[in-house]
């Protein structure tokens, strides 16, 4: 199917929003009351619901394999591996399981793909009553303590990480039966837009309506932890911002900014592991690491990123058709032709 370039750009705001997240949680920027702080407040659990949900809208447009797609995850989880053990908050290992689960739904009608993301928040639900949620944090500090060992490991992973598959394994679900309906179409489009911010204005009344202040704020919309209704808005979100590119994208084309937006969409894995180990080197190696910088200071340097990366994206997009990264897993992911 012909490639939906405003995919690309939200794929590319995704990762800029990723950015800002992540530079200040290695930065360990003290919170406030400024504009970065609550820009950084918004994005939080959005930027990257909306990285997730876009992948299951390539899954769902594409003709993709099974095998294929176990390959990629093996491929990410072996990479985000090597990530951790520079940044802990990687989001990589869990893609890798998120796509596992994705294998799993490939062939499945639309109807049985949300009935499935229903049962992951379900699952993930169940487990908040049963299992400690804290175990594991050091919620000071924000590190996890027993992560390197095997149950830390797996908790981290399925449970009670930065990103665990239950209950975000239901954000690629979702973003798969988006991919099946006719995103062209003007009025999917308005659907994204509309039922987009209604589940998104919805999701806030449940915490609300608590009194516990536990229940309040699981009920939240706050990204740890991720609750029902944090899915519920991360979605509504991420369609507005789906929807509202698609629509405009054809005025977006005139103003002749799209290919900033759609090469480093293209390449966001790679871009997505530079940020960590060149972003967060560059803070490292200036000894920023320290909660010494605010956050107007580190969205200034987090859009100097962001911009820094497009431009690198749009050079390298003239003489290769895909990024370093992506064309690595490409070539050890695709099966070879006889």
């Amino acid at each position: 199917m012909k490639r939906l370039e405003a995919l690309d750009a939200a794929r590319f705001l995704a990762f800029c929003g990723m950015v800002l997240v992540n530079f200040r949680i290695a930065a360990q920027v003290a919170p406030g009351n400024d504009w970065a702080s609550i820009l950084i407040d918004l994005l939080e659990g959005r930027a990257a619901a909306l990285f997730v949900i876009l992948a299951g809208i390539g899954i769902g447009l594409s003709s993709v394999s099974a095998s294929v797609l176990l390959r990629r995850a093996v491929f990410l989880f072996v990479l985000g591996l090597i990530n951790m053990t520079v940044f802990d908050a990687d989001i990589l290992h869990f893609y890798a399981v998120y796509f596992v689960v994705g294998a799993v739904f490939l062939t499945a009608q639309t109807r049985a793909l949300w009935l499935g993301s229903v049962g992951v928040v379900a699952l993930a639900v169940l487990a908040v009553m049963i299992f400690n949620y804290d175990l594991g944090w050091d919620w000071e500090t924000l590190t996890y303590t027993d992560l390197w060992t095997l149950p830390g490991f797996l908790r981290n992973l399925l449970f009670n990480g930065w990103h665990p598959v239950f209950p975000w394994a239901a954000f690629l679900l979702i973003g798969m039966a988006i991919g099946r309906s006719e995103l062209h179409t003007i009025c999917i489009q308005h659907r994204l837009i509309m039922w987009g911010f209604g589940a998104a204005v919805f999701a806030l009344f449940p915490q609300m309506l608590a009194a516990d202040p536990d229940l309040v704020i699981y009920l939240g919309t706050a990204s740890i932890p991720p609750g029902p209704f944090y899915i519920i808005a991360g979605t509504g979100s991420a369609c507005v911002v789906i929807g509202l590119l698609l629509k405009l994208w054809p005025k977006i084309e005139k103003l002749r900014i799209s290919p900033a937006l759609t090469a480093p969409g293209r390449q966001s894995l790679t871009l997505y592991v530079v940020h960590i180990l060149i972003g967060m080197g560059i803070l490292e190696e200036a000894g920023l690491l320290n909660g010494s910088l605010n956050a107007p200071q580190i969205a200034g340097y987090a859009v100097a990123f962001c911009a820094a990366s497009s431009i690198f994206a749009l050079l390298w997009s003239r003489k290769f058709k895909r990024g370093p990264l992506e064309a690595l897993m490409r070539l050890t992911t695709q099966p070879r032709r006889a």
